[in-house]
């Protein structure tokens, strides 16, 4: 099947619930996305919220609160949502790149891979039943003989450390403490919890997964928004030919990619989208595809979205492109669109700052540019 990318941003909107939007549960939407990313959780509610069509405050909380989604590093070494169906897959994947077992990985942190399998084993008993703040955690195990010299690494605030023993399943976010946060196990914490399964059997769930938010996709996209493409390449091309007739080969625009096979007949009825929408930071309808992909992001304007420290700027997404960035500004939504790109109707724009209201609490006035 030959496809345009025109067909495929159309279908990707659908998908991910941005035309039209949703009155799906915010379980539902994490769970259509492949996850939301949640570094900054402002950033994260907003990727929900703006996708329904009636966003109702504090929503995200409350599903964290009953186990409906989890928060966790996963994707990336990046904070997530996730759902319990789908949690235990994406760790698994995160956890077969084995980076804390690369000889510049333990320059950089000072760990072991021996240290990691101890930590892990005292996380597990620390954990066992409770919830505890970084600071109870650390000490807990620099009491611990062997981990007395650790606390630097376990206090460290990228959670270097911590990352693999969430990717093995030993930990994840607990209920949030006043303004700090909490560790618990995946046993209590996680609805169904059995453990990180296999890479070749969590494959199955993740691959499909992301190909239904963010295909059609190759693997080496697939690789990049998963572990920035530190999979192994073998085990990478056996995850997606393991799968069978679950996918198919699609040209799009000259480029042979991978698309699930119950969705041919879905994207080769996609047509053109001219809607106008205003995102996130962080939002993964440009992280799904990454901001290298020419086709969503102009290389001219990438430093414009992907910015200094990992930052990804709020974006003005027309006709499945980024066309602009924003940013609100006291009691204004500043909207920056390129000028190399179709100008987006500022009836629509209107329209968008209106919805960011009914999301926020915040109402704001539209002021809009060209850069």
């Amino acid at each position: 099947m030959k496809l345009t990318q025109e067909q495929v941003l159309a279908w990707r909107l659908r998908r991910q619930s941005l035309a039209p939007r949703t009155t799906a549960s915010v379980a539902e939407i994490v769970g259509r996305l492949a996850g939301v990313q949640a570094q900054v959780a402002s950033s994260a509610e907003l990727a929900i919220t703006t996708r329904q069509r009636r966003p109702a405050a504090g929503a995200v909380e409350k599903a964290l609160d009953g186990g409906e989604v989890v928060k966790t590093w996963a994707m990336r070494g990046t904070l997530h949502l996730l759902t319990p169906g789908h949690l235990p897959a994406y760790l698994s994947l995160m956890a077969a790149a084995r980076t804390w077992e690369k000889p510049s990985w333990q320059r950089a942190f000072g760990v072991t891979p021996a240290q990691m399998t101890a930590l892990g084993e005292a996380v597990d008993e620390v954990l066992d039943g409770r919830t505890m703040t970084r600071q109870e955690l650390t000490a807990a195990l620099v009491a611990r003989a062997g981990f007395a010299g650790l606390e630097e690494q376990l206090t460290s605030g990228w959670g270097a450390v911590l990352k693999p023993l969430a990717w093995t399943g030993k930990l994840c976010h607990g209920p949030g403490r006043g303004n700090r946060i909490t560790f618990a196990s995946p046993r209590g914490r996680v609805p169904g919890w059995a453990g990180v399964p296999e890479p070749e059997e969590a494959a199955r769930t993740a691959v499909p997964a992301y190909l239904g938010a963010h295909g059609p996709a190759t693997p080496e996209v697939f690789d990049a928004w998963l572990t920035r493409g530190a999979s192994r390449k073998a085990a990478l091309r056996g995850w997606f030919a393991s799968l069978g007739e679950e996918l198919a080969r699609v040209e799009v625009d000259g480029t042979s990619c991978w698309a699930r096979a119950e969705d041919l007949d879905a994207l080769a009825a996609a047509r053109p989208s001219r809607e106008v929408r205003l995102l996130p930071g962080f939002d993964q309808y440009v992280l799904g595809a990454g901001t290298s992909d020419t086709r969503i992001v102009g290389a001219e304007r990438r430093k414009a979205v992907s910015r200094a420290s990992g930052w990804i700027s709020p974006v003005v997404v027309h006709r499945g492109r980024v066309v602009g960035v924003w940013e609100f500004t006291d009691d204004t939504v500043d909207v920056q669109l390129f000028g190399e790109c179709p100008q987006a109707p500022r009836e629509a724009l209107e329209a968008e700052v209106a919805h960011l209201a009914a999301c926020t609490g915040r109402a704001a006035a539209l002021s809009v540019r060209t850069i």
